[in-house]
């Protein structure tokens, strides 16, 4: 008696594990279209968030020059402050949002 119900046991865990990994390969499968158009978005969103921390970066930097003229480039500072800021935290909502997406879907398989 007791080995049959190990057998059955072992018979469910293997058939629980075989729906958990057919469940998530059909939805992979049905997001493999919307993936690429995903992956293009996430190209814009990281690319504008770079670029415009850089861009008010470069524009204080110009008024700088302007209003205080010297051997400090203002615009050169600014642009590398604007470009490490926008490089140290692109997206970093959008970044946190997706992993909680993630940790989501992978808890329901």
């Amino acid at each position: 008696m007791d080995n049959q119900n190990k057998s059955k046991d072992i018979q469910q865990g293997f058939l629980r594990k075989i729906e958990k990994k057919e469940k998530r390969k059909l939805r992979a499968r049905d997001k493999k279209y919307q993936a690429v158009w995903f992956g293009m978005g996430s190209f814009g969103v990281i690319g504008w968030s770079v670029m415009i921390p850089t861009v008010i970066g470069i524009a204080v930097g110009i008024w700088a020059d302007k209003r205080w003229p010297g051997h400090i480039s203002w615009t050169l500072t600014f642009l590398f402050l604007g470009l490490s800021l926008a490089v140290s935290m692109p997206g970093t909502g959008w970044k946190k949002n997706e992993n909680r997406l993630k940790r989501k879907t992978k808890n329901e398989s």
